[in-house]
């Protein structure tokens, strides 16, 4: 990808406060309360370049489709690779809404048929914080799309674009709701 030297990734990662500082000690101390540690969502200089996105191949988030998916139309995207393939690429002001739990609409271009791509955008296409991952609602695709188990499907976010892609890559014949 030749425009990829201009595309800003920056990692996220959460800091977390274990040793409570002297104020906060009497507070505590104050309010009869034990110090609880905290964390935050915060921003840092990867010392790996961001993953290289292959216009050729581009799926970094490839996934066969499950039954729970099926049912709530949702994907289920797991942590690590939300925050290496997505986030890195969100303003620390949208990742840091996402990881509070708040739900992240955004806009989401459908080009399993490359001549005739599909917009889903608004409230229809969300990413949402689980407690094992995050789950991306799209009932919507999936409906259009007649998703089923065992489908095999491609993600990735385009900087360029602030869009997620989708494709399904490969549909599972044997497997229906």
């Amino acid at each position: 990808m030749a425009d990829h030297k201009f595309l800003t990734s920056i990692k996220k990662t959460f800091f977390h406060e274990f040793i409570s500082s002297k104020a906060e000690e009497e507070a505590c101390q104050v309010n009869n309360t034990s110090w609880v540690v905290t964390r935050e969502l915060v921003e840092i200089r990867d010392i790996y370049s961001a993953p290289i996105i292959d216009l050729e191949d581009p799926w970094q988030i490839k996934k066969k489709i499950t039954h729970n998916e099926v049912i709530l139309g949702k994907l289920v995207i797991p942590f690590l690779e939300m925050f290496e393939y997505i986030l890195r690429y969100w303003k620390l002001d949208m990742a840091k809404s996402l990881t509070n739990g708040y739900e992240v609409c955004v806009n989401m271009w459908d080009i399993t048929e490359e001549n005739d791509p599909k917009k889903y955008e608004g409230e229809s296409i969300c990413f949402r914080k689980l407690y094992n991952g995050y789950s991306l609602s799209c009932m919507r695709l999936f409906n259009d799309r007649g998703l089923n188990v065992g489908d095999e499907v491609g993600l990735y976010w385009d900087p360029r674009s602030s869009s997620i892609m989708f494709k399904l890559l490969s549909q599972n014949s044997h497997s229906k709701i």
